[in-house]
């Protein structure tokens, strides 16, 4: 009874179309697209490329700085990579920018320092690892009123591993605002200055 039920059950289905139906899948159009990505990513290699090359105070020579402040790399300035981190490099170009003008202000007689640190740049040209010794180039750059423009070399090895270049402001201690340099520091620092090849001929400029 129940095989027959089943039977008639099926039977009174209607008959399926057993014909092929053909689906004509036309494929969408790719549009062209071109991966501006690269070429962005070459423009900035190649602008960069530019900029670490460009070396105008010769920053990455050592033989060009008559300042060299020695620091010791501290195994704690590495970092999960395994070279020196990047924060390390600039604490060593303090530690050559102390150097540099408790030196030049010691010769005059005047060690208080009221410069601040109003901007700083630093190019990474290449890794560093621990332990060593860093030698730290300093020269100045450029003098103005009230800041002057230093500069930096990293070497290690042998190897220039960064340079970088410093604007320090001259401040007043009760005002903290930024203040003339006072006559007899502005000299030094132009004697100084003309003792560089890329400074002013006079140095009473």
């Amino acid at each position: 009874m129940i095989t027959s039920q089943y039977t008639r059950h099926r039977n009174s289905a209607p008959p399926c179309d057993k014909r092929a139906v053909k689906i004509k899948i036309i494929p969408m159009p790719t549009p062209p697209s071109v991966s501006r990505r690269p070429l962005i990513q070459d423009q900035h290699k190649s602008m960069r490329k530019n900029e670490m090359t460009a070396d105008p105070y010769n920053l990455s020579r050592i033989d060009s700085y008559r300042y060299l402040e020695q620091v010791s790399t501290r195994y704690s300035d590495q970092d999960a990579m395994g070279h020196i981190n990047n924060v390390a490099y600039a604490a060593y170009i303090e530690a050559g920018r102390l150097g540099y003008f408790l030196n030049l202000m010691a010769s005059s007689g005047k060690v208080d320092l009221n410069y601040v640190l109003a901007n700083l740049n630093i190019d990474y040209r290449a890794e560093m690892h621990f332990p060593g010794i860093i030698f730290v180039g300093v020269k100045m750059l450029r003098l103005g009123n009230s800041s002057l423009t230093t500069g930096y070399g990293l070497f290690k090895d042998g190897i220039c591993h960064a340079t970088a270049t410093c604007v320090n402001v001259h401040i007043d201690i009760a005002t903290r605002k930024s203040t003339s340099i006072e006559a007899r520091i502005q000299q030094l620092l132009l004697t100084e200055l003309t003792k560089e090849p890329h400074g002013p001929p006079d140095a009473s400029l």
